[in-house]
C-alpha cells in the first residue's frame, strides 16, 4: 500500500538536517523535497484590492446547522 506523509524537514547553514524524522520501520522510502520558500514570503495575503473591506456581522457559526460544516467528528 502506498500512502504519502508531509513531513516539514529544516536545515541548518550547512545544508544538514537539524533532525532526523521517524519513519516506519523495516520500510522503503521514496522522499521528493520540495524546498519551500523562506517565511517571509511563505504568508498569505489577500489582494490589496480587497484587505481590510470586510466586515462580519453577527454570529456566522450559528447562521448554519453544525452538521452542514462538514467537519471531521
Amino acid at each position: 500500500m502506498l500512502y504519502a506523509e508531509r513531513m516539514i524537514i529544516e536545515t541548518d547553514t550547512a545544508g544538514n538536517l537539524k533532525q532526523l524524522p521517524k519513519l516506519p520501520a523495516n520500510s522503503q522510502i521514496e522522499a521528493i523535497f520540495l524546498v519551500m520558500e523562506e517565511q517571509s514570503q511563505a504568508v498569505r495575503q489577500p489582494h490589496p484590492d480587497i484587505a481590510g473591506k470586510t466586515i462580519v456581522v453577527g454570529d456566522i457559526f450559528s447562521s448554519v446547522s453544525e452538521t452542514d460544516w462538514n467537519l471531521p467528528a
